[in-house]
């Protein structure tokens, strides 16, 4: 039955078996029913509970045994509380803008942003760094904000186009200004561990808003990236 599920690509239909591993998102929007939050956390953590219960009936493993009768519980509530708390509204953060006192007017740049996201095609691991500049249109953000920021967007399943848009976005946004630049730079263990199984691969995606979508700009950038 799963094979004859269908996707829409270009105006031609593509069976799940077609696409195989094709790295495809549908929108800028993480995918989301309109109900989505009418269950609350609680009842969806026993759900989820029961659920992966039954996958691993089905896979052969004794739930009796000490170390995994508490694994449907352990799973339901890192869903909730952690790795996909993203997708929880209630859990954006709160961001407050400061006037930029020091007339500080060349991009500030905040590299290296370590986040821990999932494929949304297979549900395992993407890990990677994210780097964001932007200059200031006469307000500054806390630092510790944009790392909020990246962390928030990647706890959903993802796609990493998918998750440098958001985060870009969110910035110029929240920052008032079109003067954004996104690189992430990640490893998906959809590749690596299993598939071709590369584990040497990266993937990099950009995004450059106004002032930064231009060559010297994006040179200057990269500069202070690998330094």
């Amino acid at each position: 039955m799963i094979t004859e599920k269908i996707s829409k690509t270009n105006g031609h239909k593509l069976s799940i078996d077609e696409m195989g591993d094709d790295h495809l998102f549908t929108g800028l929007d993480t995918p989301m029913k309109a109900n989505a939050f009418e269950m609350s956390n609680t009842e969806k953590k026993e759900r989820i509970s029961i659920l992966f219960s039954e996958i691993m009936d089905v896979l052969g493993l004794d739930l009796t045994d000490d170390s995994l009768q508490g694994t449907p519980d352990r799973v339901a509530k890192m869903y909730i509380e952690e790795i996909f708390s993203g997708l929880d509204p209630k859990n954006k953060p709160q961001v407050a803008l400061f006037d930029n006192k020091y007339q500080y007017n060349q991009m500030l740049v905040e590299k290296n942003i370590t986040f821990y996201s999932n494929c949304e095609h297979h549900f395992v691991p993407i890990i990677g760094k994210a780097h964001i500049a932007y200059k200031s249109s006469g307000k500054v953000i806390g630092l510790s904000k944009l790392n909020r920021i990246v962390q928030y967007y990647a706890k959903r399943p993802q796609v990493q186009e998918r998750l440098t848009n958001q985060i870009a976005n969110e910035l110029k946004t929240v920052l008032e200004t079109e003067d954004v630049a996104v690189i992430i730079d990640a490893k998906h263990l959809c590749v690596s561990s299993r598939g071709i199984q590369d584990d040497t691969s990266t993937t990099v995606t950009t995004y450059y808003g106004g002032e930064f979508n231009n060559a010297s700009k994006i040179l200057e950038l990269q500069n202070y990236i690998n330094n």
